[in-house]
């Protein structure tokens, strides 16, 4: 709270960057309606396939990780779960399908705090719980040493604390006196300081921050994954959480590296968004689409192993398909053999059209 508390208390200046961020975001927001009249068939591919990318990386982001031939049936199935690990990958399918499908109607309130951390993390005796104990947050090395990277908010103190952000956050909606996408990053920031569960804050945040886009008419995160842009960033994203946290319990904190890196992960989700319906040729089919996309994002020489973590539902044989495909028409070159082999795009894949 300590965060929106300081916007709040004080008119900050908005530093350049982040004012390009706001205005770029604007006019992304413009044009959602003209998206969002798009062909269902090729809307309802991009959801099913950020639902995968969104439960799948932000349990991988915590070390959570399931075997790809059960992600499938984990996402859309009713499956008998086998471990912690399914379960908890699951359990946050079930959150974003309640976000999703409720939308801006789904306050943020304490409530629903605690319900999507009991939905994300499952059969468990904390689940939607407040921890019941300190517990600092500890960088582990290699070489098995380890430092506390930030101490967070004392157990007998949280409960208090998240009262506080959630009111604040309420107190910026209404009155404005917070750009309400500035206010986001703020809320996100407060909250992972304050950790109020004992694990499975970072996927509690992210689920938060797609359910505050919704009340601020962002839907870019129906469509694509902002679990999989913060995984994709995540070296930046534990970076700037770190800087932005110094201080952060005395109110002197520098919030807006923070606040940079999430408006940045929402503009290029945004910007993917339209990338995405605009490139899509329909004739290609959609899981076709999906895999040229996802080549479009690679950069330099990559593998079939990179493929399919962009594209958790599309099999392997599909990739391969689609690279042989791409092959004959000299847009992309292999430049080893087996599984362990190399792709990389030719000049020829911009003469196809095939361009940023």
């Amino acid at each position: 709270m300590m965060t929106l508390r300081q916007f709040l208390a004080k008119h900050e200046s908005v530093p350049a960057t982040t004012a390009w961020y706001l205005a770029d975001l604007g006019e992304a927001r413009g044009k959602q309606e003209l998206f969002t009249r798009q062909s269902p068939q090729r809307l309802k591919a991009l959801q099913e396939h950020a639902l995968i990318e969104s439960a799948v990386s932000s349990n991988r982001i915590e070390g959570v990780e399931v075997d790809k031939a059960r992600i499938g049936t984990l996402i859309f199935g009713k499956p008998f779960l086998r471990d912690r690990n399914e379960e908890e990958v699951h359990g946050y399918r079930q959150a974003l399908k309640l976000i999703h499908e409720k939308g801006s109607k789904l306050p943020l309130t304490e409530e629903t705090v605690l319900r999507l951390h009991r939905m994300a993390r499952g059969e468990i005796w904390d689940a939607g719980k407040y921890k019941e104990k300190d517990g600092d947050i500890i960088e582990r090395h290699a070489d098995g040493t380890s430092r506390i990277r930030f101490k967070t908010v004392p157990a007998a103190k949280t409960p208090g604390a998240m009262k506080d952000l959630i009111a604040l956050w309420n107190t910026c909606i209404e009155e404005r006196a917070v750009h309400p996408l500035i206010a986001l990053a703020a809320f996100n920031l407060d909250f992972l300081c304050i950790h109020p569960f004992r694990d499975g804050n970072g996927r509690t945040s992210r689920l938060l921050f797609l359910l505050q886009c919704y009340h601020l008419g962002y839907e870019a995160g129906r469509y694509i994954s902002l679990e999989r842009l913060i995984e994709q960033n995540k070296d930046r994203y534990y970076d700037t959480l770190e800087r932005s946290s110094a201080k952060w319990h005395e109110g002197k904190h520098n919030p807006w590296p923070h606040v940079n890196y999430l408006l940045y992960i929402l503009k290029t989700a945004c910007r993917e968004f339209e990338d995405r319906l605009g490139r899509i040729k329909s004739p290609r089919g959609e899981k076709t689409g999906l895999v040229v996309q996802a080549i479009h994002r690679m950069t330099d020489v990559f593998r079939v192993a990179d493929l399919q973590k962009q594209c958790p539902w599309v099999s392997v044989d599909m990739i391969r398909r689609v690279l042989k495909n791409l092959r004959a028409k000299e847009a992309v070159e292999c430049l080893g053999r087996g599984q362990s082999a190399t792709w990389r795009k030719t000049p020829k894949w911009r003469e196809l059209g095939n361009t940023d």
